[in-house]
């Protein structure tokens, strides 16, 4: 696959030689091919006519994460080492987790109280009696939706 893919799409100077040798790069290449084979050997879905298309835009978007300046040209530089966590962290983040307050809550939609909001901006009122109006039924202050029905009284 990577050998078509430099060849076919000209990435010759984009994936280098040690591309198996970064493991960062192996997992996008890993989920372009998946990808590929989603779309090139799978079922036809409706609605995915242009899917094709889609995986091409998806190879040129990852594109800056196949690039390895460090092994550009063409003398591979392995990766920088990783740090393995402090002894005893993961402890301490599980106790972290267990009793944090950011976490106790239950996860709500920024978005959940926007039907709310829009229906009591709705039902706002608009005027009151004291400014001298009067509704017939005399139950409600008029609100956007029912102010066709208030009246204007004159002042006493």
């Amino acid at each position: 696959m990577v050998a078509w893919a430099r060849t076919t799409f000209e990435l010759y100077n984009t994936i280098p030689n040690c591309w198996y040798r970064h493991s960062a790069v192996v997992e996008h290449l890993t989920a372009l091919y998946t990808g590929w084979i989603r779309i090139y050997a799978g079922e036809e879905a409706p609605g995915r006519e242009l899917a094709e298309a889609d995986w091409i835009n998806t190879l040129h978007a990852f594109v800056p994460y196949l690039k390895l300046p460090a092994c550009a040209a063409g003398t591979h530089q392995e990766p920088p080492l990783i740090v393995p966590p402090p002894a005893g962290s993961d402890e301490a983040f599980e106790t972290w987790l267990t009793l944090s307050d950011t976490n106790a809550a239950a996860a709500v939609h920024p978005a959940a109280g926007e039907p709310a909001r829009r229906d009591a901006e709705l039902n706002a009122p608009l005027w009151t009696e004291e400014q001298g109006w009067t509704h017939p039924s005399r139950r409600t202050p008029p609100t956007r939706r029912t102010r066709r029905l208030w009246r204007r009284t004159p002042p006493r």
